[in-house]
């Protein structure tokens, strides 16, 4: 366990409230871009300290881990504290992304003026990307590779700017996790659709585009479609009994063309309204930009998305359609997504029997 300072103890020299002064590159940068950060303690007094129970790495960066080590879990715990011990930050050096964590927190700068209403003691998951958030690690406890979820003991630094959500209490804290873990998509899929709209997930059984098949069912209603691209055969039985989709289909999003014949079959060439991209594997991007109508809508939302290929291939195709960028975040992205599972009992089922084992 992390030796802990008193909570009167903090760094007597001026703090940036976007932690700017836990950069140890050469150059000055924001934390995301930095190659290094200063994971050391006492914090600033503009920082919350967190004691780390749990890690969710991002699903691209685990699935790269997962085939460097054969799936071997002492491997990938062993990169995970390699990056922690050496960047102050966990950050895949292949996919350049991280996930978030959850722990308890055990102080609070005495000048700490962010955002979250928190107490010392608060139970937390941190709704900021930990490729931006100094973490020590002392040791890694197990690696759940069906979950992507990591137990380990150690400390993390909450910037100023950076957010966090309590652990809710009518939630197993694995499914809590998983659910902030991907909050943003569902939130921007929900807020991106109109009812009766068309929408096509690709990537569709995780736990972003299950979210995202749900929320999107919410918004379009009845009259309105649900497509989903699931690969995996138990995950799309598992989507299959939400009954929120339209149809599932087992093809492999990486064949454009196999794609496109579906999509044109089940919405009579007219295509969909918004297409969510949420594959933990690359090459599936054309397949997004061949799904949308010219008009529509088309929300990459993937670690292994490559946004060169989404640029020259929208070009390549001569594609309008409006591409966005989902950033992890939207207002109120986890009051949103908590509110989804529990108004959704087969959903809650499906994430706590997923999740919580």
């Amino acid at each position: 366990m992390s030796n802990f300072p008193s909570v009167n103890q903090e760094r007597k020299e001026k703090p940036d409230r976007f932690g700017v002064h836990r950069v140890k590159d050469k150059s000055i940068t924001l934390p995301q871009s930095a190659s290094i950060l200063d994971n050391t303690l006492p914090i600033f007094n503009n920082e919350i300290l967190i004691s780390v129970e749990r890690l969710n790495i991002d699903a691209a960066s685990f699935v790269q881990m997962e085939k460097q080590t054969r799936g071997n879990v002492k491997k990938i715990g062993e990169l995970v504290l390699k990056n922690c011990r050496i960047k102050g930050h966990q950050q895949n050096e292949v996919t350049g992304s991280g996930g978030m964590l959850v722990g308890t927190i055990q102080q609070i700068g005495s000048k700490y003026k962010g955002p979250l209403k928190l107490k010392v003691g608060d139970r937390v998951a941190t709704l900021v990307s930990l490729t931006l958030t100094p973490l020590h690690l002392d040791q890694i406890k197990s690696v759940n590779l069906n979950t992507h979820q990591i137990e380990a003991s150690g400390h993390a630094i909450l910037f100023e700017t950076g957010i966090a959500a309590k652990i809710p209490n009518d939630l197993p804290e694995p499914v809590s996790m998983a659910l902030f873990d991907v909050a943003g998509a569902p939130a921007t899929v929900f807020n991106t659709l109109r009812k009766n709209q068309s929408l096509l997930v690709i990537g569709a059984g995780g736990k972003a585009g299950t979210l995202s098949c749900v929320a999107g069912r919410k918004k379009v209603g009845p009259r309105g479609k649900v497509f989903a691209i699931e690969p995996n055969p138990k995950m799309a039985r598992e989507l299959k009994s939400l009954k929120v989709c339209d149809e599932v289909w087992s093809i492999d999003a990486i064949h454009p063309l196999a794609v496109r014949r579906m999509v044109d079959r089940a919405t009579h060439g007219k295509l969909c309204d918004v297409v969510i991209n949420v594959a933990s594997v690359p090459n599936t991007e054309v397949s997004a930009l061949m799904s949308a109508r010219l008009t529509g809508k088309i929300i990459f939302f993937s670690m292994a998305t490559s946004f060169t290929k989404v640029a020259l291939g929208a070009e390549g195709i001569s594609s309008s359609a409006q591409l966005l960028f989902g950033n992890g975040y939207y207002p109120n992205h986890a009051d949103f997504v908590v509110q989804l599972i529990r108004e959704n009992h087969p959903l809650k089922k499906l994430f706590v029997n997923r999740y919580s084992s």
